[in-house]
């Protein structure tokens, strides 16, 4: 039985000296590394700086196109003419040469406005990225927050359940002691063996679950996932959140929202482009061209110039089948589905915020009353212990007052795990989440 006792406490000393010497990792650092090593982040990053390279001019079609040109033909033919005096003449092998180079510009200059239109898409593009990355990162970090303080709620348990082996270990030799003097059986010594080896089970199998924990933070991290740590010790809660003010920072903050009022604004702007179809296009276009021509039989045998060349291209719409109608309806509905997804948007924001502050509110409470029931637990085991050391209530009278101090702080330290996620939740629903 000493043997077993002696390799007990051996084995929770070893697991909490290995606890200490683990490098601890702050919230503000597991942020950090986040935002830097996320691949969602990361692949989030590269479609803004792909929004924010097709933001230019002339992807909206407002500048020239500038070409340089080279046309080279050549020929060998058997050729026979008849001139207009009746007589032929036939050369064999007749070489001709055709060949033409150039600088060409190419301009539209008016396309029914169709090209602003382009421009301020592009640019509302732009933005609807810079949401969609704001987004993503409010999300990871969001993630990264809920499993850091799962990791510290884990940390806490496994302290409860420390506590609870300290207190199985004192019974212990207070059983064993009493039936080494004959005051008390060997039942109570094998029972309280056996309380402890099931404390000490317990923490293993939440050992087992912070580990885990750490794992899944690390792959949110993006980075080895064996890479060992330990977190802060306490969850400290904003207890300051008001409904009216997370709902007012929601309606000007919440990057899911403002990312849906952009794909709002594309659609109009979308529609502008389609409505340009109805108005004519006007081109320009003008070059400096250079040409030479060689031909083995006719009236020239060679010519050749140079020189600028321009002129005006103008095309207007009279009738294309329908398409322009059926386009422009298309383009409404398109609009009017975008207006519908944003009031949608905003009535499920205010959901999640009510739905999230009730279970804030809630969870506060509870909070409060779970401290109250562990400083009660305590007293209780405290006086528990004293009756039990001079043997005036029995061992499972005790064994419940254990039990019921460590599930107090279980519970205490699951109210306040679950206060923080809803104001996590509240906090990323209302763009007010600090990263």
């Amino acid at each position: 039985m000493t043997l077993r006792y002696l390799y007990t406490s051996l084995l929770f000393l070893l697991i909490g000296f290995q606890l200490q010497a683990q490098e601890l990792l702050k919230l503000e650092d597991a942020v950090k590394i986040a935002l830097d090593n996320n691949y969602e982040i990361k692949i989030s990053k590269n479609e803004l700086k792909i929004d924010e390279t097709n933001s230019t001019a002339g992807n909206a079609g407002m500048l020239p196109i500038i070409n340089a040109n080279l046309a080279n033909s050549n020929s060998i033919l058997n050729t026979t003419q008849t001139q207009t005096d009746g007589s032929q003449r036939t050369v064999d092998n007749a070489k001709n040469l055709s060949l033409s180079y150039g600088v060409g510009l190419d301009w539209t200059i008016f396309d029914g406005m169709r090209m602003f239109a382009k421009r301020e898409q592009l640019k509302v593009l732009q933005k609807q990225g810079e949401a969609e990355l704001k987004l993503t990162i409010f999300t990871k970090i969001s993630a990264v927050y809920a499993n850091y303080f799962d990791l510290v709620q884990q940390q806490q348990q496994i302290t409860a359940l420390d506590t609870a082996i300290v207190i199985s270990n004192q019974r212990l030799t207070t059983a064993q002691n009493r039936y080494s003097i004959g005051k008390a059986a060997k039942l109570e010594v094998l029972n309280a063996q056996v309380d402890l080896n099931t404390d000490v089970s317990s923490r293993l199998k939440q050992l087992e679950l912070y580990q885990i924990a750490k794992i899944q933070l690390n792959e949110i991290l993006a980075r080895d996932t064996a890479t060992d740590f330990k977190v802060i010790d306490e969850i400290t809660i904003d207890k300051t959140l008001a409904i009216a003010e997370l709902k007012t920072l929601a309606k000007n903050q919440n990057p899911q929202l403002q990312a849906q009022i952009l794909a709002k604004n594309s659609a109009d702007l979308q529609l502008k482009q389609v409505k340009a179809g109805r108005y004519p296009t006007v081109k320009i276009n003008s070059g400096y061209n250079f040409t030479r021509s060689e031909a083995s039989l006719g009236f020239v045998t060679q010519s050749s110039g140079n020189g600028f060349v321009y002129g005006v291209n103008a095309s207007v719409p009279i009738f294309n089948g329908f398409n322009q109608n059926r386009n422009e309806k298309v383009a409404k509905l398109q609009v009017d589905n975008a207006a519908i997804v944003v009031d949608q948007q905003k009535n499920i924001l205010q959901s999640q915020l009510g739905m999230a502050f009730q279970s804030y509110q809630t969870n506060l409470e509870l909070s409060k009353v779970e401290e109250k029931n562990t400083e009660i637990a305590k007293q209780n085991l405290d006086i528990t212990l004293s009756k039990f050391k001079i043997g005036t209530i029995t061992p499972i009278e005790y064994r419940t007052a254990q039990l019921n101090y460590v599930n107090a702080l279980v519970r205490y330290s699951n109210a306040q795990f679950q206060t923080k996620l809803y104001e996590i939740s509240l906090k990323e629903l209302s763009g007010s989440l600090v990263f």
